[in-house]
């Protein structure tokens, strides 16, 4: 109750604060990318619950001849970039906050998909509410590889607590002005989770077969 608390206060502050930015935002995202300037996708909440997220757009919906999206390094542009790197594309999730989807600092809301493709442990990400920030963004955010991000995930959920919330609140705005972690490496966005390989999978792969 004390952290549902704290998110309602601090989304409804950060909003209140925060209104002229987002409509600036608002404005030059219509220009640079056109509509719709937010970005609004399902994602697994709370046990796995899903809801709308909302966030500001970051890619132009250019297409090849096929008429296919071309791959996401063609569609992020400069501001694009920009606004993934400062993370003002996110700033739309504080109306998530409010409506109890998500929390200030929880694990990232993934994609649905993703869903089937965890392992048990994984799963229990899924524990807690997903969060603006969270403390694999925290230890590398996009940088990482999967199985590293899902256990920090995990880690989260096992010690949570107010005081690591507000130390993940202060590295978050550290590694914002850091711009650290933006993508992975060799990629424009994070690369697609398709689950952990089963044992057999590993030992064959460890052998080099």
């Amino acid at each position: 109750m004390a952290k549902r608390i704290f998110d309602l206060v601090a989304s409804a502050c950060a909003l209140l604060v925060l209104w002229p930015l987002l409509a600036v935002l608002y404005l030059v995202s219509w220009r640079m990318l056109g509509r719709p300037v937010f970005f609004r996708q399902r994602r697994p909440g709370l046990h796995g619950k899903v809801f709308n997220l909302i966030k500001l757009r970051t890619m132009s919906d250019a297409r090849g001849p096929d008429g296919q999206l071309l791959p996401d390094a063609q569609r992020l542009d400069s501001y694009g970039r920009f606004l993934r790197s400062t993370s003002l594309d996110e700033l739309p999730e504080l109306i998530n906050i409010l409506r109890g989807d998500m929390s200030v600092v929880g694990p990232r809301p993934l994609l649905v998909r993703y869903l089937e493709r965890y392992s048990p442990e994984q799963a229990r990400r899924h524990e807690v509410r997903p969060g603006l920030t969270g403390w694999a963004q925290v230890k590398g955010r996009n940088a990482l590889s999967w199985p590293e991000r899902l256990a920090l995930d995990v880690w989260y959920v096992d010690n949570r607590s107010f005081w690591l919330d507000l130390k993940i609140i202060l590295l978050t705005v550290r590694a914002v002005l850091l711009r650290e972690g933006i993508s992975a490496q060799g990629e424009a966005t994070m690369g697609e989770f398709m689950g952990e390989p089963a044992t057999g999978e590993q030992d064959r792969g460890q052998k080099g077969e």
